[in-house]
């Protein structure tokens, strides 16, 4: 019984101070910021900059069921030759194993570009979100999702081959994006996403991540977090409703908010951006405010060893609502689907840089 009274005894003052903490802004605000900056050696492939690219142009897509329409070699070529050229990003992310991104692969190689790439495998539907999803009308057939879970096998499959086959390219595997959260329209049980990252681990050298929304790390991310060699994280202010001037006090807010739910994981941002024009947001979505918050956030991400994919390097007109084309889901691109350069590739420029 003593023993007892002692050890509660002990468990005050820690009970008081947790209790402290819930109350106190200011003070979890202070046990965040010893979370940051992370060590160097938590940097994907030692840089903070990187940018997403699919590379699709005007009239191209990937399969939208009867088939895909994959830019030219030629124009990959092009696309990596600007970004060499224009930018910092020495680090792109592709989303699946598909000829689009072999191709992208090959043209690395066979051109000694100084480009390292994290790769994408796609997830297709494994589950029904329709009661969740607002743009799946009705449930997703079964024999679907008995299909699609043969193809994420292939895709796996792919994905394993060509990290091994680019293994001087690939620094990096995605499993899934986005695949978890439930208002998505390709939902993967957490199992089958657990089973699938523990299959690639155990078949290529590279570290294995998946990426997905902060808010479904920060809540639900545990599991996952002790399995994967880093966690990949999506910030989107401009979707949750801030204006520029609020932008990285909640990007940051976003950030420690995995940080304190997933202590000591590595964090990567997967995808981070700003649309310059966007019929959702108004006045909110402009050229200007996309460059100011690219440079404001790369310029955070650096002093905080965080690496960072910008969404995304150009524009892709085939993406979101076909009758709307100020939707927002086109205007992510630091480039024109033309691939005229927008105001924030400006941050580049070498009298801004030197």
């Amino acid at each position: 019984m003593k023993q007892r009274i002692t050890q509660l005894l002990l468990l005050i003052p820690i009970l008081l101070l947790s209790c402290n903490m819930k109350r106190n802004p200011e003070t979890t605000s202070a046990v965040n910021e010893m979370l940051l900056p992370q060590s160097e050696t938590m940097l994907l492939s030692g840089v903070s900059e990187a940018v997403c690219y699919s590379g699709f142009r005007s009239g191209q897509h990937p399969d939208r069921g009867e088939g895909a329409v994959n830019p030219s070699y030629d124009e990959i070529l092009e696309d990596l030759q600007i970004m060499l050229d224009q930018t910092p990003f020495r680090l792109i992310r592709l989303y699946d194993c598909e000829e689009n991104s072999q191709m992208v692969l090959e043209v690395i190689r066979e051109h000694e570009l100084d480009i390292k790439v994290m790769l994408g495998i796609w997830l297709r539907a494994e589950l029904s979100a329709h009661e969740t999803c607002e743009w799946l009308t009705e449930p997703i057939p079964q024999e679907i999702l008995d299909d699609n879970k043969q193809r994420n096998s292939l895709e796996i499959a792919k994905g394993i081959e060509l990290a091994n086959a680019y293994d001087d390219i690939v620094v990096a595997v995605n499993v899934g994006n986005e695949a978890l959260v439930e208002w998505n329209d390709h939902m993967v049980s957490i199992d089958s996403v657990i089973a699938y990252v523990k299959q690639v681990q155990h078949a290529i050298a590279q570290p294995v991540t998946v990426a997905d929304n902060y808010k479904w790390w920060a809540d639900h991310g545990k599991e996952l977090a002790d399995i994967v060699d880093f966690v990949a994280i999506h910030i989107y202010p401009i979707w949750e409703g801030r204006d520029i001037d609020a932008s990285m006090p909640y990007s940051i807010e976003n950030v420690e908010e995995v940080m304190t739910a997933l202590p000591g994981a590595p964090i990567v941002i997967a995808e981070a951006g700003w649309a310059s024009i966007a019929s959702e947001f108004g006045d909110r979505a402009s050229q200007e405010k996309q460059r100011q918050y690219v440079g404001d956030l790369m310029a955070w991400s650096k002093q905080n060893n965080i690496t960072t994919f910008i969404f995304e390097a150009f524009d892709e007109d085939w993406k979101g609502n076909p009758n709307d084309p100020l939707g927002a889901e086109k205007h992510w691109g630091l480039y024109k689907v033309n691939r005229e350069p927008k105001k924030a590739i400006g941050l580049f420029a070498r009298e801004e840089t030197d």
